[in-house]
């Protein structure tokens, strides 16, 4: 028998928005940063909306004997103690849908950008229980960023939840707006190829508790790349209270599970949880719950898991589509024991760790190998990838290992020095600019040349030349090729000939640059 999905869903969504409305008034008694406590409210609901005085709104989140704590929405400058409260009979519900594409809006779904009203016609509340065991399925799509270090040694996959950590300043927020330019050009290599089979990603960037010259920032990026075309971002500065900023992400995840129970897959970066944690606390301590480690609250997991278990890749009885997340994690001093990562580690798939001396020393994106792991793994690569990167993060290990024992200054073997050079070039070939994601194609050239030795005789700090210069020659004389190895699977005895001859013809060319 088959189940009417569309349905199942209307009604989840009418069994959160109650048709009878409750009449049950209050009065503000007491107003502390963003929460009001509200007397009066007997009928109230947990989570429900409570309505103010000139359109402002609020969610009850504390019901005690004698009053209910209502976490203070949008703009609560006119909101003053003795104003009356209002029960609306409806849980918090934001508008969903494709009409997002394109647009910033706040923690509520608003439109922020001046590009005029958001016509959605579905509503879908930001708090949805996680899908259960049964309707996902396993992780086998690749869902690439774009960044050679990554999609080589930490695979991403569709539907996955891949932590971002990492100090201050080391690139955190580069990487993940890099993967969404990279959805751009692969939606746009994708749906030009005719392909009936290409499946695009959308984008969903949240921006937690940060300054509005950054967030104007990344939409500067991401607009002058066309990414916007593909993508919405939800913003809660740091400007807004913290109730805001604890909605976001939320609302963006509720926004992506709409693409994902529509057979489409998309992509949601929540940037930063550790500013929303912080919010959380915030909230929790001013409507009095107890403080626990570092004076979180204790249900401070709670709020990250069942935000992250929302992310998956859907059997098709259940929608078909994925939600893949990218958390990211500020870290003090490189610790990555502390609260809020360990918590946020034991609910992903996997982390990617920056490491702050590798951003000094000018290697970057700075990950470090030794930590950063993704437990998808190899499952999420095509087979002409694992051929090609299948040993990489092993001998870029063994490298770190023998570059820090070269340094006492010992005679060192032959072969031991030619590992040496090997790896020096691998950490060469793996620095990448910010906002140039390189094509899987053009990776797999990369890595398969300097595996067959290609790069061996050219100087380590010349290897980024090395590479401009071969995709260069490529995209000239062999971009043919570059398309056939993009739409194959994997690299045959024919695919390794055509590689062979054009990595010599761009040898002699090297050699004889005149002749050319």
């Amino acid at each position: 028998m088959t189940r009417d999905i569309a349905a199942e869903i209307r009604e989840e969504i009418r069994r959160f928005q109650p048709q009878t409305v409750r009449k049950n008034i209050g009065q503000i008694i007491q107003l502390a940063d963003g929460v009001a406590f509200v007397e009066g409210l007997s009928d109230v609901m947990y989570n429900e909306i409570v309505l103010f005085p000139n359109g402002a709104r609020g969610v009850a989140l504390n019901l005690e004997e004698d009053r209910v704590g209502v976490m203070l929405l949008g703009d609560t400058t006119g909101i003053k103690s003795g104003d009356t409260a209002e029960t609306s009979g409806k849980l918090l519900s934001v508008p969903v849908g494709q009409e997002f594409l394109g647009r910033v809006v706040d923690a509520l779904g608003n439109p922020i950008d001046a590009k005029g009203k958001i016509n959605a016609s579905e509503y879908y509340p930001i708090e949805r229980t996680a899908y259960g065991i049964r309707p996902r399925q396993s992780i086998s799509q690749p869902l690439q960023t774009g960044i050679l270090a990554i999609d080589a040694m930490i695979p991403i996959g569709r539907g996955q939840r891949e932590l971002i950590i990492g100090d201050r300043a080391t690139g955190k927020s580069t990487l993940a707006i890099d993967t969404i330019l990279n959805q751009t050009l692969t939606n746009h290599q994708g749906l030009a190829s005719g392909d009936t089979s290409f499946r695009p990603i959308y984008s969903i960037y949240v921006a937690i508790g940060q300054k509005n010259s950054s967030i104007a920032r990344t939409i500067q990026i991401l607009e002058n790349a066309g990414a916007m075309e593909f993508t919405t971002l939800v913003v809660a500065s740091a400007s807004e209270n913290p109730a805001n900023q604890y909605i976001a992400p939320y609302t963006g995840c509720t926004m992506g599970e709409w693409f994902m129970e529509h057979d489409r897959d998309a992509l949601i970066v929540y940037d930063d949880l550790s500013k929303h944690a912080i919010a959380w606390r915030q909230i929790s301590l001013i409507l009095k719950r107890p403080a626990g480690r570092e004076a979180y609250p204790g249900d401070v997991f709670a709020i990250h898991s069942r935000l992250l278990e929302r992310a998956t890749r859907l059997i098709p009885e259940f929608g078909g589509g994925s939600l893949t997340a990218l958390p990211i994690i500020e870290t003090q001093a490189g610790d990555v024991s502390a609260y809020i990562p360990t918590n946020i580690i034991s609910i992903t798939d996997g982390q990617i760790f920056l490491d702050t001396d590798l951003f000094n020393s000018g290697t970057r994106p700075a990950i470090s190998v030794g930590i950063s792991v993704s437990r998808v793994g190899s499952a999420a690569q095509t087979k002409a990838l694992k051929q090609v990167a299948g040993k990489l993060k092993l001998e870029l290990g063994q490298y770190y290992e023998l570059a820090a024992f070269a340094q006492f200054g010992s005679d060192l073997d032959p072969k031991t020095q030619q590992q040496l050079d090997r790896g020096a070039r691998i950490v060469e070939i793996l620095k990448q600019p910010a906002s140039q994601p390189i094509a899987i194609e053009r990776q797999i050239l990369l890595l398969w040349s300097i595996q067959r030795g290609y790069g061996d005789d050219l100087p380590v700090n010349s290897m980024g030349e090395m590479m401009a210069s071969l995709l260069s020659f490529f995209e000239s004389y062999y971009l043919e090729l570059l398309q056939v190895l993009r739409q194959r699977q994997d690299i045959d005895s024919t695919m390794e000939e055509q590689l062979h001859a054009g990595l010599k013809a761009w040898k002699q060319q090297q050699a004889h640059p005149q002749a050319a």
